[in-house]
């Protein structure tokens, strides 16, 4: 806290803002320093509100030790000066002393009688009040459960009485009272006493993320996984990194453990690991324990101890290291509980929980099925696994033959080869045999690079991949083999050539980069002596390449023909030579070629002749991509069914090559949008994130990022909002982004759709602190204004959900300036006049100026966009305008200035036709106006004839969905009069 509060108001000012804060150190810290300002004040109001603030500080954040102490001040304060506690107030400490009671048996250390003495204390305290007695028994209950003994009679005392004002609210006690007959072994009543909680119609501070908790195994155990995988999405995000909800997020660990989801919950575990530390709790932290140890064992138990683990700080944890320092702690705390209490209850409780068998092998619970070896750390030299591994021979001779033997060919299986050559050459013990056939060591050092340049252009890091293979070629000269030097130095002249050049008209340059790359291979292929016909073709192939990727980058009728004269040499060099391979290429080469020159007819024609000849010369690995370009090509001719038929039997035929070699994530893209054309998209949404699995197990971050966004925004459109969020938290958690290696916008990407889902999954609170950094984040993106006016938009918008309406205004200026130099004038005009919307709806009349002001600038991007000839891609930007000064002054009860409004968007609207948007949007404006002018008003005879004569316009033109409201009012109209 920068200075103290001086005088009561600022006081009072300052407690309201870190109300607002969550729950947690910084919180407390300033909680405890506004106890310090309050007492400086005669009054002891202050003083009051201020040590209630840092009790809910204590409580919410995970410190009971504390609490206690402060309320025994507010005690003190009562008896002395009962005057100074008002209804409010006084309430407010009838109602804490049950946040004592549960602070106290949070305690091990606290004797039993102390805690018994305690409820006593509370008893004398209601009845001399004159308060129910039902809040004490319900704290009697919660200490013999607590203790395991006598539960059934302290059940009884408390929920056979009539609730009070006083009571725990209904959330929470439909918990308690469900957390009996789950201890009862009876889950079927459990869920059935849980329903009106986990079905969201009752909620508190701790509900329904409490009940959630509690409530999954129970919904296993009753068959209802759909329900159990729904609500662990929903209520994870509702206790995650919350010291006072330790207990329920190990919980969710256990869930993870019991249904085939260990690397979600070492996800979850990592994400939790400020817990360890945070948590001052010993029954909040025993909880939380013990659900980690039913994790770590579970992952131990399937063979993956050596895992690492985030535990406590300090040092790092493997899995099975963990679990042994997780399970010496808990015991412990379960050991003091049990005897301060006198019974077994909590051993019994976390052998119980420990004892588990697994509910489910495997249960999906997230776009992102992750496995444990997926959370094993690759080793450096290790290669995409195929899914049918080919026979690698181990001797290093006949290994590095078939290596290069398959190179040739362009087989798929030659990178694992590549991968155990790497793997065996890093060796600290490697020997180079001294075997003509196997060549210097210099020249098998440089195969290895080339492979890896390869690899490195196919994930488009496209400077890494020259550098390689210029040091290829250097090594290849150096071992006498001019002409492999010759392939690499192709090699790096294409993938410079790709390089984005700096400071540069990309288009433009990067045309002439491969004009020019084109004319060096050219020349290389001329001077380079002694190449074999495998060679000469890989340098033809080259050539054509550089050539198509010009066109590609292009789109120009001029550079078609050239690529089509390199590819027609390709393919008659590789005719001649029956090198079957590039006869493929070059097919490829000119179907796609055609496709890039608009003549998707011929390019169809030369890939159907191709598969012919594929299915009987082969290579067969050829087939999944040449299908998969057929299957673009399709859809690009607008037939969807024929391309998902074509890309199906790709991914079949895919499934017998590695992945990575085939395109098969590819594949799963293009199938992914061949979906949605035909309508389907939970299928589409299965392959989007099965080509980012495969993306990003190949490497290949950018795209997998890609791809998984996409996923993340379809499944934001289908209303699957826990889906989103837990996929995105899930990737956002990655190291590639803590690191800020991934680039910031495909990030900010992220967080925005995030947000998004944040705000449709009604987290209003969240959502708005992430548009909100999202927002300050984007002004510096000098180059991208355009983006920043809509996030900036978008944040003003949920700060007026909010009802903060100054930084919903200055979130709005924000947007407006950025808009001056990249405009968005729909998205700056739909924005502005929601602002207004709602501080008229929430303020009234009160609101009406600022309101007004907010249509002002509306008014004026309007102006902008028509002067632009801008046209909107929804409704009109003036007739929205109208409307909406119509309807801002009718919740101001400027009713006349409303109707004026109303009637002007009329006239801008003219009479409907046809249309249904445009009548629908008509319609409304009748309505409001009707509205505005027989009820308000008080106009009923006008407000019926437009009324009737609009409903008659309507019906006539078949609108008569849009009748609806306007004859229910019209009907409303006349029952009144």
């Amino acid at each position: 806290m920068p200075t103290a509060p001086q005088t009561t108001d600022e006081l009072y000012q300052a407690l309201q803002e870190n109300d607002r804060r969550p729950y947690g150190r910084a919180r407390t810290v300033t909680a405890e320093e506004l106890v310090d300002a309050a007492e400086s004040f005669a009054d002891p109001v202050p003083l009051i509100h201020a040590l209630f603030e840092l009790q809910e500080a204590y409580t919410y954040g995970a410190e009971p030790r504390k609490s206690p102490v402060v309320f025994a001040r507010l005690l003190t304060l009562f008896d002395e000066r009962p005057d100074a506690f008002d209804e409010r107030l006084r309430h407010t400490l009838f109602w804490r002393f049950k946040w004592v009671a549960g602070a106290l048996r949070a305690l091990p250390e606290i004797p039993l009688a102390g805690l018994r003495q305690w409820l006593t204390e509370m008893r004398d305290r209601y009845e001399k009040a004159g308060l129910g007695l039902q809040p004490y028994y319900g704290q009697a209950y919660l200490l013999a459960a607590h203790v395991g003994e006598d539960t059934d009679l302290a059940y009884e005392l408390w929920a056979g009485r009539t609730r009070t004002r006083l009571s725990d609210c209904e959330a929470c006690e439909i918990c308690e009272r469900a957390l009996y007959h789950l201890a009862a072994g009876d889950d079927e009543r459990a869920l059935r006493v849980w329903e009106p909680v986990l079905a969201g119609k009752e909620s508190c501070q701790e509900e329904p993320a409490r009940s959630v908790s509690h409530a999954l195994l129970p919904l296993l155990r009753t068959g209802r996984t759909d329900r159990a995988r729904e609500l662990h999405l929903a209520g994870y995000r509702g206790c995650r990194r919350n010291p006072s909800m330790s207990r329920e997020v190990g919980r969710h660990l256990e869930f993870c453990a019991l249904t085939g989801n260990e690397a979600r919950g070492l996800e979850l575990l990592a994400e939790n690991r400020s817990l360890f530390d945070e948590v001052d709790s010993p029954l909040d932290l025993l909880g939380f324990l013990t659900g980690v140890e039913v994790l770590l064992q579970r992952v131990e138990l399937l063979g993956h101890g050596e895992l690492p683990a985030a535990g406590y700080a300090g040092r790092t944890w493997t899995v099975a290291g963990l679990r042994a320092e997780v399970r010496g702690r808990a015991d412990d705390l379960a050991a003091r509980f049990d005897a301060r209490n006198g019974t077994t209850a909590h051993a019994d409780r976390r052998r119980a929980r420990l004892d588990q068998a697994p509910l489910l092998d495997a249960l999906e619970l997230t776009l992102r099925t992750r496995t444990l070896d997926d959370a094993a750390p690759a080793a450096p030299a290790a290669a995409p696994a195929a899914r049918t591994a080919p026979d690698v021979p181990e001797p290093l001779p006949e290994l590095l033959r078939r290596a290069r033997a398959l190179d040739e060919q362009g087989h798929p299986d030659a990178p694992a080869c590549w991968a155990r050559l790497r793997t065996l050459v890093t060796a600290r013990d490697y020997s180079h045999p001294d075997d003509p056939a196997v060549g210097p060591l210099g020249q098998l050092r440089a195969d290895l690079l080339a492979d890896e340049a390869g690899r490195a252009g196919e994930k488009d890091e496209f400077a890494a991949a020259a550098d390689l293979y210029e040091e290829a070629a250097g090594l290849y000269d150096d071992a006498g083999k001019p002409a492999h030097a010759a392939i690499a130095r192709a090699g790096a002249l294409v993938a410079a050539a790709q390089v984005p050049a700096r400071g540069t008209g990309g288009t433009e340059a990067r045309a002439a980069a491969l004009t020019a790359a084109h004319a060096s291979l050219v020349r290389l292929h001329e001077e380079t002596p002694g190449l074999t016909p495998y060679q000469e073709a890989r340098l033809l192939r080259l050539r054509a390449t550089a050539l198509g990727l010009r066109l590609q980058t292009s789109g120009s009728e001029e550079h078609v023909a050239p690529v089509l004269a390199e590819v027609d040499l390709l393919q008659a060099f590789a005719t001649r030579h029956d090198i079957v391979g590039q006869i493929s290429g070059a097919r490829l080469l000119r179907a796609g070629t055609y496709a890039l020159a608009g003549d998707l007819p011929a390019a169809v024609t030369e890939t159907d002749a191709l598969l012919d000849r594929l299915k009987e010369h082969g290579p067969a690995w050829h087939l999944p991509r040449t299908l998969g370009l057929r299957g673009r090509l399709h859809l690009g001719l607008q037939d969807a069914r024929a391309a998902h038929a074509d890309l199906t039997e790709g991914l079949r035929l895919a499934a017998d090559w590695p992945a990575d070699t085939v395109g098969t994530a590819r594949l799963h893209g293009d199938l992914a949008e061949t979906c949605m054309h035909l309508g389907r998209p939970d299928e589409a949404l299965r392959h989007l994130t099965r080509s980012a699995e495969l993306d990003l197990r190949h490497g290949s971050r950018t795209d997998a990022f890609c791809a998984y966004g996409n996923a993340a925004q379809l499944s934001l459109d289908l209303g699957r909002v826990e889906d989103c969020i837990a996929l995105l938290d899930s990737l956002l958690s990655e190291p590639d982004v803590a690191a800020a290696r991934l680039d910031d916008r495909l990030v900010a990407q992220l967080r925005l759709t995030r947000a998004r889902a944040l705000h449709a999954g009604e987290d209003l609170k969240a959502a708005t602190a992430e548009f909100a950094a999202l927002a300050a984040e984007s002004a510096g993106w000098d180059d991208d204004p355009g983006s920043h006016a809509m996030i900036a938009a978008e944040t003003a918008v949920l700060l007026g959900e909010s009802g903060e309406f100054g930084r919903a205004r200055q979130a709005a200026d924000q947007a407006l300036s950025a808009h001056a130099r990249a405009p968005r004038y729909e998205r700056l005009s739909n924005c502005l006049r929601e602002l207004a919307r709602l501080q008229a709806q929430r303020q009234g009349p009160d609101g009406l100026a600022d309101a007004l002001t907010f249509l002002a600038d509306a008014g004026r991007v309007a102006d902008e966009a028509r002067a632009a000839g801008y046209q909107a891609h929804g409704r009109s930007l003036d007739t929205a305008l109208a409307y909406e000064h119509g309807r801002v002054n009718a919740y101001a009860g400027a009713y006349e200035d409303a109707l004026a409004a109303l009637e002007k968007a009329l006239a801008l609207l003219g009479e409907p036709g046809p249309e249904r948007g445009r009548a629908e949007e008509w319609a409304e404006c009748v309505r409001l106006a009707g509205a505005v002018e027989g009820i308000y008003l008080e106009r009923p005879v006008p407000a019926l004839a437009r009324l009737d004569a609009a409903v008659s316009r309507l019906t006539a033109l078949g609108h008569t969905a849009e009748t609806e409201p306007l004859t229910s009012l019209a009907a409303r109209l006349r029952d009144e009069d």
